[in-house]
């Protein structure tokens, strides 16, 4: 088991910045691939970036690249989601997850999810 707990959140004005940090607990966190996700109300649970086991691999969503950056410390079990250049359809709770293979999108294949944080960009 791996517990994920995200934190980072927030409201922020559009242009701006927030960085999102995901600990976890449980089996080793070096041995599972992570992904963040985002889900604004009423729409389907999307992906944002995968990272592999060894932070050398990176993938975004097309949405997002070039704006985010996703980095994982395995020494301190935490994976995080660097967000600059904000804009208002970045608006969603954001989740982190673990279990997938390297560098993949489909949420499936993630066995564990965290509760989510809340990030708002105002216009």
């Amino acid at each position: 088991q791996v517990q994920l707990v995200e934190s980072g959140g927030g409201l922020v004005q559009a242009g701006g910045s927030l960085r999102l940090s995901c600990a976890a607990s449980g089996r080793a966190f070096s041995s599972y691939a992570m992904g963040w996700f985002r889900q604004a109300p009423g729409k389907d649970r999307d992906f944002v970036a995968t990272i592999t086991r060894s932070g050398l691999g990176t993938n975004y969503a097309d949405s997002v690249k070039g704006r985010f950056t996703i980095s994982r410390d395995n020494a301190k079990n935490t994976v995080y989601l660097q967000m600059n250049s904000l804009k208002p359809e970045d608006t969603a709770v954001y989740y982190c997850a673990a279990g997938g293979v390297a560098l993949t999108a489909d949420a499936k294949v993630y066995s564990y999810w965290g509760q989510g944080t809340q990030v708002t960009v105002s216009s």
